[in-house]
């Protein structure tokens, strides 16, 4: 009995071997939302942990059975919210929702004093400028949070934020248009971070209605009359893959396709998708009279980038929090945005000597 029970346990732990001695790689790094450990003959262990046979397999049986059984989330970036919503719990998310740890008056000083800087600096230039910051799921759709998890806090650290901006003439809270838009339809993902086109667009309209009252040239914004509604059947986006279940959960991808045709095409990198969340994109369109643009952005910009690129003969996105004074100065553009998304708040200090005296 002992000798079969031994022959049993040696042939179970020998197979994910086995496999890969057969051929066959147990990774798969679109169901984990993460880049898997390239082989070095220096790093054998880290390559088989992250490749050994059947190891996406119980990955998925791992999280299958902790969401359905459990009913918990089986991965410590992702909260299990209500009726299939899920939230990223990383990156200062939590404490986000909770509007705990407010910013103390010197970083706020420090914030207005970095904003004021560039919207001076880039005055003495002849540039507009608009800042901005992207409500991350848990503020739009905090009903469909866990029960477990309470606001303790009067005020987000956003709030904050646009109460010492508002009197610079720069800020532009989109939270309303969102939520407008919110009543109307589902505006972001149940398994992804970010919101879906539908969110966007309200978004979208809201920043280009701001930078027309600074650059006029700029065209008018796309109205939802522009576009068809499409729904599409996707698998579970990047919080189901950081669960090792994008093979398993779905996602309704609420998407709008454009009826005018679109003029701005990416030139760099070339083959690059507008979406693509590339640290660099450029998009133009061969009209000079429309304005030029920089563009600071995170993740949040990617379903912006449609959009935005349609108004601007050239449009530079670059994917950073800090202000470049070096870019500005390179491209000449007529407008700057900067969009950052809520939860960075937590973890992003401004740095007001980046941008030159004006």
């Amino acid at each position: 009995m002992k000798a079969s029970l031994a022959i049993a346990f040696v042939t179970v732990i020998s197979l994910p071997l086995a496999a890969n001695l057969a051929g066959r790689d147990g990774g798969d790094p679109a169901a984990e939302n993460r880049e898997l450990a390239a082989f070095h003959w220096n790093r054998p262990v880290a390559w088989f942990g992250d490749h050994f046979g059947f190891r996406a397999t119980l990955v998925r049986w791992y999280g299958e059975s902790r969401l359905s059984l459990l009913r918990v989330s089986p991965s410590a970036a992702v909260v299990k919210g209500r009726d299939g919503w899920l939230f990223y719990a990383d990156d200062g998310s939590i404490d986000d929702f909770a509007q705990i740890d407010p910013m103390t008056p010197g970083a706020i000083a420090n914030w207005r004093k970095a904003i004021a800087r560039a919207r001076d600096w880039l005055r003495g230039r002849g540039v507009a400028y608009v800042f901005t910051v992207a409500p991350d799921k848990h503020v739009i759709y905090a009903e469909e949070m866990p029960s477990t998890l309470m606001r303790v806090g009067d005020l987000s650290r956003t709030d904050q934020l646009f109460t010492a901006l508002q009197d610079l003439g720069v800020a532009v809270d989109v939270r309303p248009a969102v939520f407008k838009a919110k009543a109307r339809e589902r505006i972001y993902q149940r398994t992804d971070t970010h919101w879906n086109d539908r969110g966007a667009l309200a978004a979208y309209r809201q920043i280009i209605d701001a930078v027309r009252l600074r650059v006029p040239s700029t065209p008018p914004a796309w109205s939802r009359d522009d576009f068809d509604a499409v729904d599409r059947d996707e698998p579970a986006m990047d919080l189901g893959r950081m669960m090792g279940l994008s093979r398993v959960l779905r996602e309704i991808d609420m998407t709008l396709v454009s009826r005018r045709p679109r003029r701005a095409r990416v030139v760099e990198p070339n083959g690059a998708a507008p979406t693509d969340e590339l640290g660099r994109i450029v998009t133009e369109i061969d009209d000079p009279s429309l304005p030029r643009a920089v563009i600071f952005r995170d993740s949040f910009a990617s379903r912006l980038v449609p959009f935005f690129s349609e108004h601007f003969s050239r449009a530079v996105y670059v994917w950073q929090d800090d202000f470049d004074a070096d870019l500005v100065r390179e491209e000449r553009p007529d407008v700057v945005i900067q969009e950052i998304v809520g939860r960075h708040l937590y973890s992003f200090i401004p740095s007001p000597e980046l941008v030159p005296a004006p």
